[in-house]
């Protein structure tokens, strides 16, 4: 599995935030954007990464030969820009295999590399989006008549169980490409390409070129590019606006990554979690008193769906105090549950049971790490049995609370970087 990085960005509009690195240098919570995105990388069986450089490449290689990686490493140098185009051409030059992935030094997409297939001598990895205008538009068209992918996205018209596996599985061909303008919702090329090289000549293109507008678009034109949908986590840190915002959300992604491994690999059949934290963001000295104020972490949603494969029950725990302290009502709360679980549906995941605790006082025994909701929940499912349950969580208390039910516990929280 081999893999290219197409690290000689300048990071021109990223200058009034970063300096004197390449972009995909720009440091992400005290670490380069490229270490998280080699990091990534590691998850998946790559036996060989190519990174295409130039622009201040010395600082590149000092980061990435300084550490140990589970594949190795190799440096396709531009000595003048080469454009998108250009830069892996020359890459695809150092590669081995005839099938390549490429990826762009400056976004990160959770797409599964395993299942993007080489249907065609491009395949696309795209994202479904809302509310854009940064992006073009991706069209596409099925081989049967019927809706187009968006519309099914969009509309729901998939299981709401299934559809992210429905979804994900299928490939489809790119029709066009389209330029930037504002689009409610729709597919935008997410910056990952599955390239069968055998298949894909580069060699009548003049030394500079874009690999978007000089390849992908007029073989859009011929049905010679493929595009499979993922809805996994996006950002791209462009733009000084989602460079700040990829401060805390990448972190809080790879430790939604390792919580959600550690979640796949325990020998259990009911999981149990909180919220708050684990699966939407904590808000520090307040409470999510609406729908407003929820978000949910990077990437939850994508684990929850495979969380449902593997248990037989999912168990939500959660303490709402402000419920107690009369900061916001039961009906907000029974409004923010009823959107989030539409939306892990509409993800493929699914919660079985839902227990809340809005009692102020810590002595009330459903609250938190008293044991008063797990013994609920066996309640009403009599086939959880704690030494074959698993707790997620963010706090001490959730640690306590799982020793106190007998659960094996893992803890999700953003690691530290310096």
């Amino acid at each position: 599995m081999e893999v290219i990085i197409l690290a000689g960005g300048l990071g021109t509009r990223l200058r009034s935030v970063v300096t004197d690195v390449p972009k995909c240098m720009a440091p992400v919570a005290g670490k380069p954007f490229l270490g998280w995105l080699l990091e990534w990388l590691a998850r998946f069986p790559v036996t060989r990464v190519v990174l295409s450089v130039g622009y201040k490449r010395e600082v590149i290689q000092e980061y990435v030969d300084a550490r140990d990686w589970p594949f190795q490493t190799d440096y396709a140098v531009e000595e003048t820009p080469l454009g998108t185009g250009g830069g892996i051409r020359l890459a695809l030059s150092h590669c081995t295999e005839d099938r390549v992935f490429v990826l762009n030094g400056d976004t990160f997409f959770n797409a599964d590399l395993e299942r993007l297939v080489f249907s065609a001598p491009v395949t696309v990895a795209l994202k479904p989006m809302r509310d854009f205008d940064r992006y073009g538009a991706v069209t596409v068209q099925r081989s049967t008549a019927g809706p187009t992918a968006s519309e099914n996205y969009f509309s729901g018209r998939y299981p709401k169980n299934q559809f992210p596996e429905a979804f994900t599985d299928l490939t489809f061909q790119i029709t066009a490409f389209r330029e930037k303008a504002p689009c409610r919702e729709g597919l935008i090329n997410g910056g990952v390409y599955a390239i069968d090289r055998s298949r894909l000549n580069l060699s009548a293109l003049p030394e500079k070129f874009s690999f978007e507008k000089e390849v992908l678009e007029p073989m859009a034109l011929k049905g010679e590019v493929a595009g499979q949908v993922s809805d996994g986590y996006f950002i791209d840190i462009g733009i000084p606006e989602d460079y700040a915002r990829a401060q805390r959300e990448i972190p809080e992604f790879q430790a939604v990554l390792k919580a959600s491994d550690a979640v796949l690999k325990a020998d259990a059949d009911t999981l149990f979690l909180d919220r708050d934290g684990v699966i939407n963001r904590w808000l520090p000295g307040d409470y999510v008193k609406d729908w407003s104020q929820f978000e949910f972490l990077p990437g939850i949603r994508e684990c929850l769906q495979r969380w449902a494969l593997k248990y037989a029950r999912i168990v939500l725990v959660t303490n709402q105090r402000g419920v107690g302290r009369g900061l916001m009502t039961d009906e907000n709360l029974a409004d923010i549950h009823a959107r989030m679980m539409e939306e892990i549906l509409r993800a493929g995941g699914r919660i079985d049971l839902l227990l809340v605790c809005t009692a102020a006082e810590d002595q009330d025994p459903r609250r938190k790490p008293n044991t008063g909701m797990f013994q609920e929940a066996c309640a009403l499912f009599p086939a959880i049995h704690p030494g074959r349950s698993v707790m997620v969580g963010d706090s001490e208390k959730d640690a306590l609370f799982a020793s106190r039910c007998g659960m094996d516990f893992i803890l999700l929280t953003p690691e530290e970087v310096s």
